[in-house]
């Protein structure tokens, strides 16, 4: 049993591992339906419990499909349905139900804190779906997307995110220590990421590089990330937020900055931080990157399921 909670917790040899395993099962289910099972089901008879905290689509509709496609099952709850909680029942206790009664829990949470006292109370593989310090579902498919497209090692790379500090970002650094890549980070300076980042890389012997000008951040970029400016629980004055970040919108001008033929990513929903021009544009694989997500979390299950390949 292996949980999958941060990039920084997984070695470099077994996030590896993921994106082949996710390289293999995509092929071989290209005459496949959705539901169609993969061949061996190797999760049949398990169930998958998520619970959702926060609001999901692609992760909540890919982790459905994921455990689906490998033989097994998915229960949903929402934590406002449960006992847990102030006056309710307590972390330890509801995870000994849980383990009682499914496989697998994957979270989405607003408490990276409820993350790690589910891990401790756990005897069933936990998967962070997200957390306020990081989606490293999310990442590690993207990773696989990239490295799909470009038909390179992405260590081979040219990274850039061009917006604010999150736990995206937090995760694509772990995931650029891990893998190796040049990343560049482009933000206005009170936006940079936090000391404890940073001093994780350092301590790793890594480095990445932050621009406070969006242009010199994307110069020479292969691939370019970004991420919603203002998030669904930002408790900021957006309209100021909003307007810090104005030069740091991704538009046909600014992304001419870039190698011609540059890749653009989004973890979606989207907002006003990219133009329309280059989120349609021809720069853009932000579908194939959403649906990607299937074949990657597929190989997370196996992972913490002890069951890859």
């Amino acid at each position: 049993m292996k949980h999958f909670i941060n990039l920084k917790d997984i070695s470099a040899k077994d996030l590896r591992k993921i994106i082949v395993d996710a390289q293999k099962r995509k092929t071989l289910r290209k005459k496949l339906s959705t539901l169609e099972v993969d061949k061996g089901a190797p999760l049949k008879g398990k169930i998958l419990i998520q619970m959702f905290e926060k609001a999901s689509l692609r992760t909540r509709v890919s982790f459905y499909l994921a455990i689906k496609q490998l033989g097994g099952g998915t229960l949903t709850l929402r934590s406002n349905e449960l006992h847990l909680g102030q006056g309710g029942e307590s972390i330890a206790d509801t995870a000994k139900i849980l383990s009682t009664y499914g496989d697998g829990f994957m979270i989405r949470t607003d408490s990276d804190k409820k993350i790690e006292d589910f891990s401790k109370h756990l005897s069933i593989p936990l998967i962070n779906g997200l957390s306020p310090s990081s989606h490293p579902t999310q990442v590690l498919s993207d990773i696989f997307t990239v490295e799909e497209i470009k038909k390179k090692n992405i260590s081979k790379l040219n990274i850039c995110w061009i917006g604010d500090s999150n736990n995206v970002l937090d995760s694509l650094i772990a995931a650029s220590v891990k893998f190796s890549f040049k990343l560049s980070i482009g933000c206005p300076k009170k936006f940079e990421p936090g000391r404890e980042v940073r001093n994780w890389v350092k301590n790793n012997k890594k480095k990445i590089y932050i621009f406070n000008d969006p242009k010199k951040a994307i110069s020479g970029a292969d691939v370019i990330f970004s991420d919603k400016v203002i998030s669904l629980n930002d408790k900021v004055n957006k309209k100021k937020k909003l307007k810090e970040f104005k030069n740091f919108k991704i538009n046909k001008k600014l992304i001419a900055n870039a190698k011609k033929n540059c890749i653009f990513l989004h973890c979606l929903p989207r907002g006003n931080e990219v133009s329309e021009e280059v989120f349609l544009g021809k720069h853009s694989h932000v579908w194939q990157q959403a649906m990607n997500r299937v074949h990657v979390q597929k190989s997370i299950l196996l992972y913490c399921f002890g069951k890859l390949r």
